[in-house]
């Protein structure tokens, strides 16, 4: 009986230990003092993608969209259910434009743009609501944590 407990308490452990490690591997961004694990779209399609066809993302979670060069920016809501901030900022990670409490949209095409006011190279989606929450100020620094690709 000893036997099967410990095996059960070291099998418990291991896997306690596994989702530590999976959790430190994610990436992850700072910004005013909070992290957030992000999602990562660096390229045509996943950048495209976003975070179409999702019901909900967790609290402390967002996606991070990294742009090859700082230009405009605009995004939109195309079959995006849940409403977000889109934070853009500059190639120095800074803060340049805020698109807060940005609603979901259903109507395909028709979904406006929600442009940014200067050149972007990072655009950081949250749930709506943070922006307010944290204060956010434009010059605010985006810290990166390992492992989170930095363009050149």
């Amino acid at each position: 009986m000893s036997m099967s407990l410990s095996r059960l308490l070291a099998s418990s452990l291991a896997i306690f230990s596994l989702s530590g490690c999976a959790s430190e591997r994610g990436h992850w961004v700072e910004l005013a003092g909070k992290r957030y694990v992000v999602e990562i779209a660096a390229d045509d399609e996943s950048r495209a993608r976003g975070l179409m066809f999702r019901d909900a993302m967790p609290d402390d979670h967002g996606m991070l969209f990294i742009h090859d060069s700082q230009a405009p920016q605009a995004y939109w809501m195309k079959n995006t259910r849940i409403a977000l901030d889109i934070l853009y900022f500059d190639s120095q990670r800074r803060l340049v434009s805020q698109q807060r409490d940005v609603p979901p949209c259903t109507l395909g095409d028709r979904c406006p743009a929600y442009p940014s006011k200067a050149p972007a190279r990072y655009v950081l989606e949250l749930n709506a609501g943070k922006a307010a929450e944290m204060g956010l100020q434009d010059g605010t620094e985006l810290k990166f944590g390992p492992g989170v690709p930095q363009q050149p």
